[in-house]
């Protein structure tokens, strides 16, 4: 098997090129090669692997910043993946893709499910749910998974924040009004790759 990775250079991605390694051949070429805010990179990147899978583990992730720059945010969550989709589609390969759940309006208090209304608030929120919708619409053979407050070993983080600032302060003050599931990026590494193993393989052309 061969698997297209895009992103290894960030949380998810560092773990996803560990746990993807044992099912077959890992292809991840760095912003250099593959760049998000050039969609033509993107798919040259596809047309020179010809991949069995590809798995989007990048994104423009600054909450804030997306604000700013929608446009850029939306090169990146969206229009990028609508590349991938396209061309997986032309190859009948998988697309993995990575969403958030910043695509819901954050009401209620019980954990959300794939199938409840999606009303993003914010740029980043309105990026990623357009991101999802293009791959839905552009590949066939795709999953979407969403993730929420990822935390690593590496990388800037949440949790990483706070054991940083413990060290120094003898009392932390952060806001409360946010409910939210961190998950380990090594986790959504290894979920990846064993619904990677169980149904990666490409079909037969007729």
């Amino acid at each position: 098997m061969r698997i297209l990775l895009f992103g290894r250079q960030g949380q998810v991605g560092w773990e996803l090129a560990r746990c993807l390694a044992p099912l077959g051949e890992v292809v991840a070429p760095d912003r250099r090669v593959a760049d998000l805010a050039n969609a033509d990179s993107i798919r040259a990147a596809v047309r020179s692997t010809r991949p069995d899978v590809i798995v989007n583990a990048a994104a423009w992730t600054a909450v804030d910043a997306a604000e700013a720059d929608e446009p850029a945010a939306l090169a990146a969550n969206a229009l990028a993946p609508a590349a991938m989709a396209a061309e997986a589609q032309s190859i009948h390969a998988l697309l993995v893709h990575y969403s958030t759940d910043y695509v819901h309006d954050g009401s209620g208090d019980q954990p959300w499910r794939e199938d409840d209304p999606v009303a993003p608030l914010n740029a980043y929120g309105r990026t990623k749910l357009a991101g999802e919708v293009a791959v839905r619409e552009g590949c066939e053979r795709h999953l979407i998974l969403r993730t929420s407050w990822v935390y690593a070993a590496r990388g800037t983080n949440f949790v990483r924040t706070m054991l940083r600032l413990s060290e120094s302060q003898p009392e932390l003050r952060v806001v409360a009004d946010q409910v939210g599931a961190p998950t380990f990026a090594r986790h959504i590494a290894a979920a990846t790759a064993a619904i990677i193993a169980k149904g990666a393989t490409r079909p037969k052309s007729t």
